[in-house]
């Protein structure tokens, strides 16, 4: 029997009853491991029995309500102070809104024919945040895209980097093929857009202008209109008529989850078409101007060349045509960069626009208008005959003996003002324009006046980008940017349209459109009315006259019927254009060339037709033609036997 006992050393023991105080061996293991675990229990109970310092204490406490003022505060500020700004972009990453683009308005001829059409097109996009998240998925994607594209993966791994649009306007093969493969392709999508097809290219390119991409600093402007990636005009009518012509695009709003799956689409506003343009421009007229400018200038070796037909009665552009003329369907997206780089790089300057924005001599063009300002201040009876010899003698003020000689392109003998037009006299518009003998003068006072009554020295307002405005030298320009005097030479030489006068082929125009019509001075314009996708006129463009009555319709008429004289011949055996006499129709004329140096001319015409109802002003001016030849008025008989035979 076991009686348990207490021992020394011990708290509690177990000995064998009735034994003599033996201890087994079990017994001392026993009675070792029990006081290891009593001394653990002891270090224990001691630790647990010292107190924490007050200050530790006090730490630990005002740490705790620290962070918990924190965590407020925070909370506070983003619920209560910003909340609405936060709910605002949670909103903003839970919805999506992308424009939903509609058509460009397309551009008709006057009789409806169309000039320019809007064609699907598909590009390439790339969304980078859909882009796969496996590096290696990523990779291969890529790389399958770039050998569709067959360009480099650099090249395409720069194109995502830099936007969205990878490949616009894709061609046919490389659509198909990704087509096919583009659910395989995650991060690419296909969407469809639209490309400006310009029908007939050079024929119609500096009227029309052309397509770009919108630069990030207009953006800013037009935000709620475009994008980073839309087309914009930019010249001819696509650009002055942009406002008219764009879209407004309607949104399509996209409902997203957190981990950016679409929920649902719908579409919060519809997109709505730009509106059209119908041009005064006849197409057949303008194709056949082209036509017979090009056979010119081929001929004569040439390249440069310019015209402008007008409706007199309203000002309205039937033709414009300016050589050499470039390709605009180039600046389309998707187009080869080499060959706009080469367009770019041209000598000839395609692009300039040499109708509107060309400034030239114009040699005897000028004398209607000299007549005109002769017959206004009345300077000369249009009856008076001046003996024109071929040559004009002009003494020097300084010394008598001492002449300097103007000479005539040839003798007219005894002229008045209607022979003096027709066979382009220069000996008596030196007399009437500078004064000689007993004979008074305009003058280069007068004469600048009265040019620019006709605009010659100011832009028309015409409904395109880029135009410049003519020159018209006097004593002051003279002194200034030649730093000499002004001599009575000078005063010559601008009354013939020599010198150092410019002017631009719409302004000559413009002018003889006055002449044409009995003294309007119009604004020429190249849009007659704005139509609706139903082609209903949605607006009309309004006639705009400069000014009117400036001259004296009896004064307007002797100059007609002078220019009238130039194309039948009668009392002027050198009618300088006899030639138009066997249009189908009455016509009025006048030639001129203006003297560039080293045989060089600037040759040109401005004919109206018929004469008696003026339906047409066409003025043509062929640069740089070698020797005194007709180089513009054959093209102008060619057109307008073609216009009234039609």
């Amino acid at each position: 029997m076991l009686d348990f006992q207490p021992q020394k050393g011990l708290k509690k023991r177990w000995v064998k009853s009735g034994s003599k105080g033996e201890i087994e061996p079990h017994e001392i293991l026993l009675d070792k491991l029990a006081r290891r675990k009593e001394e653990e229990l002891d270090i224990s109970e001691k630790k647990l029995e010292v107190p924490l310092s007050k200050i530790i204490l006090r730490g630990f406490v005002l740490f705790c309500f620290l962070i918990i003022f924190v965590l407020f505060a925070k909370t506070f500020q983003l619920q209560v102070i910003e909340g609405k700004e936060w709910t605002q972009l949670a909103q903003e990453n839970k919805f999506i809104i992308k424009k939903i683009q509609a058509e460009r308005g397309v551009i008709y001829d006057q009789n409806m024919k169309q000039l320019v059409y809007n064609e699907p097109s598909f590009d390439l996009i790339c969304e980078k945040n859909n882009l796969p998240q496996s590096e290696t998925e990523r990779k291969e994607a890529i790389e399958e895209v770039a050998r569709i594209l067959n360009i480099r993966t650099t090249e395409l791994e720069a194109k995502i980097e830099n936007g969205e649009i990878i490949s616009e306007n894709l061609e046919h093969q490389a659509l198909i093929t990704l087509e096919t493969k583009i659910t395989e392709l995650p991060g690419f999508k296909i969407e469809k857009t639209s490309v400006r097809n310009y029908t007939e290219g050079e024929a119609f390119s500096h009227v029309l202008g052309y397509m770009a991409k919108i630069k990030p600093d207009e953006l800013s402007d037009f935000e709620e209109s475009y994008s980073i990636n839309d087309y914009v005009g930019r010249d001819g009518v696509e650009k002055v008529y942009e406002d008219v012509l764009r879209t407004d695009p309607g949104e399509l709003r996209i409902e997203r989850d957190v981990l950016g799956n679409v929920i649902s689409k719908e579409i919060v506003g519809l997109p709505e078409s730009g509106e059209s343009l119908v041009l005064w421009l006849d197409a057949d007229l303008q194709k056949k101007v082209e036509e017979e400018l090009e056979k010119m200038v081929q001929a004569l070796g040439n390249k440069k060349a310019a015209a402008v037909a007008l409706d007199p009665e309203t000002g309205g552009i039937l033709s414009m045509v300016s050589l050499p003329g470039f390709d605009n369907n180039l600046f389309q997206k998707g187009s080869d960069p080499k060959e706009l780089a080469k367009l770019f790089k041209d000598s000839t300057q395609p692009l300039f626009n040499r109708a509107i924005a060309g400034t030239y001599a114009v040699g005897s063009t000028i004398k209607p208008l000299i007549s005109s300002a002769v017959l206004e201040e009345n300077i000369i009876s249009p009856q008076k005959k001046i003996d024109c010899e071929g040559r004009i003698v002009i003494p020097s003020i300084y010394n008598p003996e001492e002449s300097s000689i103007k000479l005539d392109w040839t003798t007219h003998g005894w002229t008045d003002m209607r022979k003096a037009i027709a066979e382009s006299c220069d000996v008596y518009f030196y007399t009437v324009g500078g004064g000689f003998g007993s004979q008074k003068g305009l003058g280069p006072t007068k004469i600048k006046d009265y040019l620019e009554l006709f605009g010659w020295d100011s832009k028309t307002g015409v409904d395109l980008p880029g135009e410049s405005q003519g020159s018209i030298p006097d004593k002051d320009w003279k002194r200034k940017t030649l730093n000499e005097p002004w001599w009575d030479g000078d005063t010559y030489n601008l009354a013939i349209g020599q010198g150092y006068l410019q002017t631009t082929p719409i302004e000559v125009a413009a002018s003889f459109a006055a002449i044409a019509n009995g003294g309007k001075l119009l604004e020429p314009r190249v849009v007659k009315e704005v139509v609706n996708d139903k082609k209903e006129v949605v607006e009309e463009i309004q006639s705009k006259v400069i000014r009117e009555n400036f001259i004296n319709p009896q004064n307007l008429q002797i100059v007609r019927e002078g220019l009238r004289q130039a194309v039948t011949g009668v009392n002027s055996p050198q009618a300088s254009s006899i030639t138009l006499n066997s249009l189908p129709v009455s016509s009025a004329a006048k030639t001129g060339t203006a003297e560039l140096g080293n045989d060089r001319y600037n040759n040109w015409v401005t004919v109206f037709a018929p004469y008696d109802d003026p339906k047409i002003v066409l003025t043509i001016v062929v640069e740089n033609v070698k020797g005194v030849k007709a180089a513009a008025l054959p093209v102008a008989k060619e057109i307008l036997n073609w216009y009234f035979s039609e």
